[in-house]
């Protein structure tokens, strides 16, 4: 790859400057495309995209970026993309800094104070090479602290139309994929750093989602991907209609993979809902949705409160003393009939814990429902 050092002034970056959210961001008298297909969306927060203009501001030296040489005096951006942003925004009048106390945007500043900024210089590595060699550059020098996530990585390897249509469904704030699946996706998710969209292709292709971007790389469309995205979020939204926190924390994907065939009640499921979440018992309240889609088989699911050591040492203490008096076994399942272990007096590491009427059954998890049993009986009895 060629490399040449050029500086730029901002007076020039900015002209012809233009964000278009389908079309994308040009800069430098439209011969610059600043986000091209394997870029990330703007991520910068206010805070740091303020520290930009403020390193501009006092002519301090910003962080060298990196243009990709396209050929007939154009260039793409491989590395600075949220700088470039930061400083055509500001200049553009997006937003305001504090200067002194003063909320201040461009058009606010004294005309030497504008001269200044303008004429500052960016340093910029003009790189000629392949393909192949810009995307090992954007994946090597992206911006400190901004480290690319997997699926931007992805985006990048993988660029191409399917990549900029998926985009307009999974990647932008408030794009389609946010508006009907955010009440049911952990928060932290951000369609902005294709969480979203990595999301959605797991889902499709049971996680094997370099496979799938491999495969549908030269896509004219992503139709497929949203509607296979969409079908399990209705899927829920029809099954579980009430909206409740814990809901983010499911994995709807899998679940739909195996119960999204099944018929279900949604009023009498949410009914359960609502009575299970009312349980103290229920420690992973998340759980409760799969637990229900399953048919109420795995009580492992929903973390259910285990009893104390104190209730389980009060009951084997008086099993065993029980026991000893009637010469039967403290195993109350193995003082039935006439097998070895009617008579055996079990230690208490021997035993354990279980609900003489089934949790599930409504029974409590207290010391009055608490049986000891031997621990081969006790994994036999399982939820019955």
């Amino acid at each position: 790859m060629k490399i040449e050092l050029k500086r730029i002034s901002v007076r020039d970056l900015v002209e012809g400057y233009e964000d278009n959210e389908d079309l994308g961001v040009i800069a430098f008298d439209r011969r610059l495309d600043v986000r091209p297909p394997y870029q990330r969306e703007f991520v910068y927060k206010d805070k740091q995209r303020d520290a930009v203009i403020e390193t501009v501001r006092k002519n301090f030296p910003l962080n060298v970026m990196y243009w990709a040489v396209q050929g007939n005096d154009s260039f793409e951006v491989i590395d600075g993309q949220q700088r470039t942003i930061s400083i055509c925004q500001y200049v553009d009048g997006d937003f305001s800094i504090d200067i002194n106390g003063h909320q201040l945007a461009f058009h606010n500043l004294q005309t030497d104070q504008q001269e200044q900024i303008l004429d500052y210089e960016l340093m910029v590595y003009l790189c000629e090479g392949t393909e192949s060699e810009k995307l090992d550059w954007f994946e090597t020098i992206n911006i400190a602290g901004e480290r690319l996530t997997a699926q931007e990585l992805r985006n990048a390897v993988y660029h191409g139309p399917f990549v900029s249509a998926a985009k307009k469904y999974f990647s932008k704030n408030n794009c389609p994929a946010y508006q009907i699946a955010s009440d049911y996706l952990p928060g932290g998710l951000s369609p902005i750093r294709q969480d979203y969209l990595e999301l959605a292709i797991s889902w499709a292709n049971d996680g094997k989602i370099d496979e799938y971007m491999r495969d549908h790389q030269h896509d004219t469309n992503a139709d497929d991907l949203w509607q296979s995205f969409k079908t399990i979020i209705d899927w829920v939204a029809a099954t579980f209609p009430k909206k409740r926190s814990q809901m983010r924390s499911v994995k709807w994907g899998s679940h739909h993979k195996i119960y999204g065939t099944d018929i279900y009640d949604p009023k009498a499921l949410e009914q359960r809902i609502s009575s299970l979440m009312g349980q103290n018992e229920v420690r992973k309240k998340s759980g409760i949705y799969e637990f229900l889609l399953g048919g109420e088989s795995d009580t492992r699911i929903l973390e259910v409160r285990v009893f104390e050591d104190r209730d389980k040492l009060a009951a084997y203490e008086a099993q065993t003393q029980e026991a000893r008096a009637s010469k039967i076994s403290n195993c109350p399942l193995c003082a039935i009939g006439t097998n070895a272990n009617s008579d055996r007096i079990y230690e208490f590491d021997e035993m354990d814990a279980d609900h003489v009427a089934a949790w599930s059954k409504g029974g409590s998890t207290n010391l009055a429902n608490c049986e000891m049993l031997c621990i081969t009986h006790n994994r036999a009895k399982g939820n019955k």
